[in-house]
């Protein structure tokens, strides 16, 4: 019997420090090997670090909270013989709790995050590992990509906010009675994020309910508007710390406001085809299930508007311009722990459907905090949805190592004037930023004529 200690892994994408979020194993533990064994988050993303060992965990040697390097020590482990003494159990309802917040991970995608846009689900990933034989002094473990997700794991409910009685009361009445039609997928994402089925009114072809539906049950008067207006807390102040995702936003967006010189346009633009493109995509059988919205589209004309002028889609690095023949295209996704920008690889080769999956899984993925580095590197050119939160356009600010950004406004209807006379349209403003090192006016502007000609007639995309 020989006591080890654990490391605290590199987890890839050059990252040197990690904070301790959450521990999910307590002394006197078996562990067994893949299970969890604590919550980090690094500069990019919450991970959950699995065992590579069987054994009884010893001391943990790093509280929760505290920011440790990359190869420092984190707990022991005793590798065979008895279980160390097990500490005293917790209060009922703390366990209760505890057991509340733990799910079993399955196949089907974890529901998501606002994408300043929208969604992902599970990502495989390959590990490498390396464990000391008994009685070595430690043991280090290195992992390439992301961290394998195969055993209990806080749900996808306990990130997303929950709306008080107070706006149930005010929500659509409840669905008529009766059984419930959900396929299992639909159930699952339900039960992720902690919405009663009997509560959801079904909008699908045959009386089931949707995915739009739970999404719609789930985030209703949490994601676009306060709820409620809490009262005045009692400390006179209240003191966050710089570190983890915030600190490396706020490096990100100061190095890009301040080296990158930026030219910002905008154009109003009349959605209503837009609109009627979508209606008829989640009423059709191929994307049955699959989140459909506006930025679907957004995304597929900026593909488009790339092909057609390439320079938007680079990246200036003093010494020369790299334009980039393929698209990673980025989608800003506000989560718990801050904004966060995953990117669809090779986008530019993905059908309509391929595209909407893709987005789905980024900002389910993103919601659920478990987001890998390797999702939110290579980027090319970024959308930014701010018109989920009911804004009309904004000035974007670059993803540092792109020269390209484009905001999505709310769409809604506004009188517009069609052969001569006003009419009610669903219209959307567009913002776009662009690094002016590289992109002229000339070219900014033909690339956000483009983004708009297919929001005004995505039928051009079949060109």
């Amino acid at each position: 019997m020989s006591e080890s200690q654990f490391l605290l892994p590199d987890v890839g994408e050059g990252l040197t420090e990690a904070e301790i979020v959450s521990w999910k194993v307590a002394p006197g533990e078996q562990v067994a090997v893949n299970q969890v064994i604590v919550e980090i988050e690094t500069a990019k993303s919450l991970v959950e670090l699995p065992s590579p060992f069987e054994g009884t965990v010893g001391e943990l040697l790093v509280t929760e909270g505290q920011t440790v390097e990359v190869g420092t020590p984190i707990f022991t482990v005793t590798a065979g013989g008895d279980p160390a003494p097990a500490p005293e159990p917790a209060p009922a309802d703390e366990l209760v709790a505890d057991a509340a917040a733990t799910v079993s991970h399955e196949e089907e995608p974890k529901p998501g995050a606002v994408l300043v846009g929208y969604g992902s689900a599970g990502h495989g990933s390959s590990r490498r590992r390396r464990v000391s034989h008994p009685g070595t002094a430690s043991i280090p473990v290195a992992f390439s990509g992301s961290i394998p997700q195969q055993s209990a794991a806080p749900a996808a409910a306990a990130h997303a906010p929950q709306a008080p009685a107070t706006a149930r009361a005010t929500a659509p009445a409840a669905r008529p009675s009766g059984p419930v039609v959900a396929k299992p997928p639909i159930r699952k994402l339900a039960k992720d994020l902690g919405v009663d089925l009997t509560l959801v009114t079904p909008t699908g072809p045959i009386g089931d309910i949707t995915r739009d539906d739970v999404v719609r049950e789930a985030t209703q008067a949490t994601v676009f508007r306060n709820i409620q207006t809490p009262e005045w807390p009692d400390d006179r102040e209240e003191r966050i710390p710089v570190k983890g995702v915030r600190k490396a936003i706020a490096s990100a967006m100061t190095s890009s406001a301040f080296s990158a010189p930026h030219v910002s346009l905008f154009v109003d633009v009349d959605a209503t085809r837009t609109m009627e493109f979508v209606k008829r995509l989640k009423n059709s059988a191929d994307f049955a299930g699959v989140k459909v919205s506006p930025l679907l589209i957004m995304a597929k004309a900026i593909i488009w508007a790339v092909r057609r002028n390439p320079t938007v889609n680079s990246t200036w690095t003093d010494e020369e311009i790299v334009v980039h023949h393929y698209v990673n295209l980025g989608i800003a996704a506000a989560t718990p722990r801050g904004l966060i920008v995953p990117n669809v690889k090779e986008a530019q080769g993905m059908t309509l459907l391929e595209l909407a999956r893709a987005l789905e899984q980024l900002t389910l993925t993103a919601r659920d905090g478990k987001t890998p580095p390797s999702d939110m590197s290579g980027g090319t050119i970024t959308i930014t949805n701010i018109g989920v939160f009911g804004m009309d356009t904004g000035t974007p600010i670059l993803n540092p190592g792109e020269v390209g950004i484009v905001a999505l406004g709310t769409i809604k209807q506004k009188p517009w004037v069609v052969d001569g006379e006003v009419r009610p349209r669903y219209v959307t403003t567009l913002g776009a930023s662009f690094d002016h090192r590289v992109v002229d006016g000339d070219v900014a502007s033909r690339f956000l004529a483009d983004v708009a000609s297919i929001i005004e007639e995505p039928a051009l995309l079949l060109d």
